[in-house]
């Protein structure tokens, strides 16, 4: 039967926990060992290399520098004096009297190490992660950085990744391989230093989740179109980055844009497709547009902002054959209106007749022209003539008809002649004596007569 751990024991295994993290941890970072005979300059500085403790008496000293495949003899004397060191000053230095090799010292120009400021990142769920730090000098000849990595609060040897300095990027870049299966919300420690002949210096350690360091690589091929007969409309394409697979995992995404004479971007969000029609653009202006991407679940940080793409809305080629005119489209008139200038296309037939400078008044400001008022004048004018011509014709009409009607009895009439004699009045005596007819009781009128009566 196993005895049960003492008070002791008890005490010290939560200590020996502790300082296997702690031995996990941290890491020596100090400067590598410097050889015998080695000597150590700093950039930019001066110094005095000497030969001997006392100078010989026997003949001038003289000093050789091999460094870079190439000798070449420097000066005389038992110290040589160096300024202003650079890299290329590093070699091997020796002294000699004569043929006789006195000395033979290494120098070593290096900068201690800048304390390195890491950040991680992984462009997608199926990608290692990147840790990287940027450096604001080239770093010493011999610069060597390495990162370790565990996770956190677990006994256990951490993993050690060595780390490049990309020149052209300036800066220090380690892959850290995530074995399958782990969990993406454990949190690991993230330990690194960097050190060289000069010195050495560790970074802070950092605390990350496989989650929380997720950034994907920005949009690709971003185009902008313009939308036929939609002058205030763009239409938006981007592509998922190559780094990312979307049969797996999507992103969303963020646009902004901005016409160019504004330095402020307007944004839109939680765009899930890829694709975008901005229906608030300037008209015939040209617009920057940029994209982004996330995460669809929100994990991570935004990726960069892709490349800069331009597009102008759609423009009706009309106005801009009138934009093109040398003349304003705006023409001032007699009376101060405004017509507006057409495009000579709409006069096509009236050219081909022999019109042209065709002038369409404003629909809300009428133009009267003179003429105008001098035919409508006439024509006004004209009528009332017309009119006045009409009544005086007809008033003579009536007032003929109404001397016709006031005539004498008789005149312009045909008189009635009575067939036959009228009845003898009651007196025996006539008033006068008519010629004795041819026949008794018969009145004779003449042909004569009968027609001068009728006229």
């Amino acid at each position: 039967m196993a005895r049960p751990p003492g008070p002791l024991l008890l005490l010290l295994l939560p200590l020996r926990f502790l300082l296997h993290l702690a031995g996990a941890a941290g890491r020596p970072c100090g400067p590598a060992g410097l050889p015998r005979d080695t000597v150590l300059g700093r950039l930019g500085a001066n110094i005095t290399l000497t030969c001997q403790d006392e100078e010989p008496a026997n003949g001038s000293v003289l000093w050789q520098v091999e460094k870079q495949g190439a000798a070449g003899q420097l000066a005389e004397g038992n110290m040589l004096l160096l300024r202003q060191l650079r890299y290329e000053d590093s070699g091997h230095y020796s002294c000699s009297v004569g043929s006789h090799l006195l000395r033979s010292l290494r120098l070593l120009v290096a900068e201690p190490p800048e304390t390195p400021q890491v950040s991680c990142y992984r462009r997608s769920h199926d990608k290692d992660v990147l840790c990287e730090w940027p450096q604001q000098k080239k770093p010493s000849p011999g610069t060597r950085a390495m990162l370790w990595v565990r996770r956190r609060f677990v006994a256990e040897n951490a993993t050690e990744q060595r780390c490049r300095y990309f020149s052209k990027a300036r800066k220090f870049l380690c892959r850290l391989k995530v074995p399958p299966g782990t969990d993406d919300t454990k949190s690991l420690v993230v330990s690194t230093c960097v050190s060289n002949s000069a010195g050495g210096s560790a970074g802070k350690d950092k605390i990350i989740t496989l989650s929380s360091v997720l950034r994907p690589d920005p949009p690709v091929n971003v185009t902008v179109q313009a939308l036929e007969k939609a002058p205030q409309r763009l239409r938006v394409n981007w592509s998922y980055p190559p780094s990312w697979d979307p049969r797996f995992y999507w992103l969303r995404f963020q646009v902004r844009y901005r016409p160019e004479p504004s330095p402020t971007f307007m944004e839109v969000d939680q765009v899930m497709t890829t694709w975008l029609d901005i229906r608030d653009a300037w008209r015939g202006t040209r617009h920057v547009v940029q994209v982004r991407a996330k995460d669809e679940f929100g994990h991570g940080t935004w990726s960069e902002w892709s490349q800069e793409a331009v597009g102008t809305p759609w423009t009706d080629p009309w106005e801009l054959t009138s934009e093109m005119e040398p003349f304003s489209s705006q023409v001032p008139t007699e009376d101060g209106t405004y017509g507006v200038t057409l495009s000579p296309r709409l006069f096509e037939e009236d050219d081909a007749n022999g019109a042209g400078g065709s002038v369409m008044e404003s629909s809300t400001h009428p133009v009267a022209s003179p003429y105008a008022f001098l035919v409508t004048g006439g024509s006004l004018l004209l009528g009332i003539a017309l009119f006045v011509g009409i009544v005086v014709r007809y008033r003579q009409m009536w007032w003929t008809s109404g001397q016709e009607t006031t005539k004498p009895e008789g005149e312009g009439q045909h008189m009635l002649v009575p067939l036959s004699l009228p009845p003898p009045t009651l007196s025996d005596t006539p008033l006068l004596s008519h010629p004795a007819p041819s026949a008794p009781g018969v009145l004779h009128t003449t042909q004569a007569d009968y027609s001068s009566s009728g006229q």
